[in-house]
């Protein structure tokens, strides 16, 4: 094997991307020292995406102090690749769930500081923003980075205010006219991996509400927000959001994006192969290494493996994929481009378990594939 390229996505609760490529490409030169190896760390949008980005195309880490969920001030960064021409920022880094610790509450959180940095990224020159929508403590709709890039918001007394997810059914109209012509003028791209739309059972309160703290009462409370919020899009904005797959994404971030920056959603990986320019760098690649912790039907809708399969299958370079497990009717990925799946776990083993051991499981498994190879 002379050039081998590795793009695995992360195994959620054991390793990095970033880690798992070091391992791979560690085991790939114990048993091929000349084999050219070129890594691209996979982040899903959330926290990592950033640093994902520059260890796979290199550029600047660019750090500032911006809002913080809870209004407070604090530290965020977001990254420019491609000579600053793109900014890559995550809405993690502002308005993520870890930043919020105990004190949950959707009703109140704030994306403000979001668009703080798209306003900073903007106004460093970038032309295009990819916005990784994950881990967020929010369920504003994108309210908050929209005022920061300029957006007013009304309520019924004519005065303009900070939108949160507890006060959504206050807006009473939406003016467009001070948005922050750098970001106006930039391409924006949202990565975003889910196709719920805005709200309703399968909606944003709903489905996320309770993992960002949302009790029943309040999961309701949340949905009506949203539903008060698309009618007002639609009516001052002529945007229909609310059914829009992926519109639910992040506290319905996805929908705000859409609505009030005129962002595309596409899959996490596709901008991922388009940013990195993968078509070219497979080019003489003998093998891929792929992998995500667990290859199941949600994967086959179009996630790392399965994105990473297609366009590799446009040059006819075999993908293998190392995951974690391997769900029943996983074997349709085959379809799909995926030459061999291999899942690393050796023992019938409990997830607290298995989890301890998942680095040497990984780097066991490699050598297995690689004595294939030989």
């Amino acid at each position: 094997m002379k050039k081998a390229v590795l793009i695995p996505d992360s195994f959620k609760g054991t390793m990095s991307s970033m880690r798992i490529c070091e391992i791979m490409k560690a085991e790939i030169h114990n048993s091929y020292p000349e084999c050219e190896v070129r890594s691209i760390p996979v982040a899903d949008g959330g926290e990592g995406s950033v640093d994902a980005f520059l260890q796979a195309v290199g550029g600047e880490r660019v750090t500032l102090e911006v809002t913080g969920p809870w209004f407070e001030r604090c530290e965020a960064y977001y990254g420019l690749i491609d000579s600053g021409a793109t900014a890559v920022v995550e809405m993690a880094a502002a308005a993520g769930l870890p930043m919020v610790g105990e004190r949950r509450d959707p009703r109140a959180t704030t994306t403000y500081g979001v668009g703080e940095l798209m306003a900073a990224a903007a106004g460093a020159g970038a032309k295009r923003l990819i916005i990784g929508l994950g881990g967020s403590a929010t369920n504003d709709g994108g309210c908050g980075a929209a005022c920061a890039a300029g957006v007013k918001f009304y309520n019924a007394a004519g005065e303009s205010f900070v939108p949160v997810g507890g006060t959504l059914c206050e807006i009473e109209r939406i003016d467009m006219s001070g948005l922050n012509q750098a970001i106006a003028g930039a391409e924006i791209v949202a990565m975003c991996d889910i196709d719920n739309p805005m709200y309703g059972e399968s909606g944003a309160a709903y489905i996320f509400g309770p993992q960002k703290g949302a009790d029943a009462e309040m999961i309701a409370l949340l949905d009506d927000g949203l539903r008060h919020l698309a009618r007002v899009i639609k009516r001052d904005l002529g945007i229909e959001v609310d059914t829009m797959p992926g519109a639910g994404a992040a506290g319905a971030m996805g929908a705000g994006m859409v609505a009030f920056f005129g962002a595309k959603l596409q899959m996490g990986i596709e901008t991922v192969l388009d940013t990195v320019g993968f078509d070219e760098a497979i080019h003489g690649a003998d093998a891929i290494f792929t992998g995500e912790g667990k290859l199941d039907s949600q994967s086959l809708r179009g996630k790392v493996v399965v994105g990473v399969a297609r366009r590799a299958a446009k040059q006819g370079v075999p993908v293998i994929a190392i995951v974690g497990g391997a769900d029943y009717g996983a074997e349709a990925a085959y379809k799909e481009g995926v030459t061999a799946i291999f899942p690393i776990n050796r023992l019938p083993q409990d997830f607290s378990v298995i989890r301890e051991h998942s680095e040497e499981n990984l780097a066991f498994t490699m050598q297995n594939v690689l004595r294939i190879m030989r």
